[in-house]
């Protein structure tokens, strides 16, 4: 199973997209915009949920793809 994205802030400057237990970022770019779109088609390539992260680091939103939720 692939594992999930999260656009964080980078140290470097600007944003990372990082995968879960990745200690290298996928991908940086200078604003969040560009990140998160290019989050988002590695969400849908991969399937994976992709994290939307605050400067403070609090999940802000969440984006699923590529799973069906069954109903209970």
């Amino acid at each position: 199973m692939a594992a999930n994205i999260h656009v964080i802030t980078s140290e470097q400057g600007g944003w990372d997209v990082k995968r879960d237990g990745a200690i290298i970022a996928s991908a940086n770019f200078e604003n969040k915009k560009d990140a998160i779109e290019y989050a988002e088609k590695e969400g849908k390539r991969y399937n994976v949920e992709v994290f939307i992260h605050g400067k403070d680091g609090k999940i802000q939103r969440r984006e699923v793809f590529g799973t069906k939720l069954n109903p209970l």
